[in-house]
């Protein structure tokens, strides 16, 4: 195994233990974010994405990865996210909580985990026809947030977490 795939299984492994600590595989908490009841997802969701968004720019200004946007695909997000909400509000999971509630023994999770892996081989198959319908709707190249408003990438981070924890505050002051 090389570097890069064991650090990868420790990034996954502590990330899985983040998830069940923070108890964001229950399905009590699936279904209150879905709800807009409870926020437990969400806030975990934005904290590991602040936390990660500081590391990644952190290390790509020392040179030690390259950021390398995705194309910003019109198609590819509408898609992608009406399956992928679509499956969640289905199976009371997003896919890294199928897979954390598998590994705590919750075995019907194996269902949303077997439907990635049918969804993924599906597109394998559709990706031809894909790529001349959906996929081409609007293409928007491969941007970012900084470079297309013409900021440095640290006053997005700073807004960001700016916004974030103002929104915390207000989630906490409604009891969410």
């Amino acid at each position: 195994m090389s570097k890069e795939q064991l650090l990868g299984l420790a990034t996954g492994v502590v990330f899985g233990f983040l998830l069940q600590k923070g108890r964001v595989l229950r399905f009590d908490k699936q279904v209150g974010a879905m709800l807009l009841k409870d926020m437990t997802i969400l806030k975990f969701m934005f904290s590991a994405i602040l936390v990660g968004m500081v590391g990644i720019v952190l290390l790509s200004n020392a040179g030690v990865i390259s950021i390398s946007h995705k194309p910003m695909n019109l198609g590819a997000v509408l898609l992608g996210g009406i399956l992928f909400g679509s499956g969640w509000a289905v199976m009371g999971f997003c896919p890294g909580t199928s897979i954390g509630a598998l590994g705590e023994g919750r075995w019907h999770a194996i269902f949303a985990v077997a439907g990635m892996v049918a969804g993924a081989a599906i597109y394998a198959e559709l990706y031809p026809f894909l790529k001349t319908t959906v996929l081409a709707w609007k293409d928007f190249g491969k941007i970012g947030l900084a470079e297309t408003i013409g900021i440095s990438q640290w006053v997005v981070v700073a807004i960001l977490w700016v916004g974030v924890i103002a929104l915390f505050f207000r989630f906490e002051k409604k009891r969410l």
